[in-house]
């Protein structure tokens, strides 16, 4: 038998234990924090890409000098006051559909108001839109000289 007393020890040390649970604690907050909701992925899309189109046709209307009109309706949106080339793919006088069917728009500002005015003029009135998907709200908006872009959306009492 063998009785040394500096025989080698059997399993892991305290200190491996933690340095392996601290590198997996690490590991799944990575991947945590890598996975977004798709919902609100989908709803960033749908603003960044319809804030871009209403630059489009504010830049449109400036170039033509005819007013263009964004309305909203149930299955998406269209621009009214720009008639060339309504044929082509990325022509903005046809209408345009929703990236997703649940995305719902609402003009908040001017108040009262139906769509957006995109012009012809440099300085617009100040407007805002919200995006609405399910529980989800964007808001875009613009002072009236800054081109519309995605902003915090103000919290209602």
């Amino acid at each position: 038998m063998d009785r040394n007393p500096l025989r080698a020890s059997q399993g892991f040390t305290l200190l491996e234990l933690l340095v392996v649970v601290s590198i997996v604690a690490l590991a799944t907050a990575g991947v945590s924090l890598s996975l977004r909701d798709t919902g609100a992925k989908e709803l960033e899309s749908e603003a960044i890409r319809l804030a871009a189109l209403l630059e489009s046709g504010r830049a449109q209307s400036r170039s033509s000098g005819v007013p263009v009109r964004w309305l909203a309706n149930d299955v998406g949106f269209e621009f009214q006051g720009i008639s060339t080339r309504a044929e082509a793919r990325d022509s903005l006088a046809r209408p345009r559909m929703w990236l997703n069917s649940d995305t719902r728009a609402r003009v908040t500002q001017p108040r009262g108001a139906d769509g957006l005015v995109l012009g012809p003029e440099p300085l617009i009135t100040a407007q805002r839109l919200e995006l609405i998907q399910g529980d989800r709200r964007l808001t875009l908006a613009t002072d009236g000289l800054a081109p519309f872009a995605v902003v915090a959306t103000p919290v209602t009492p």
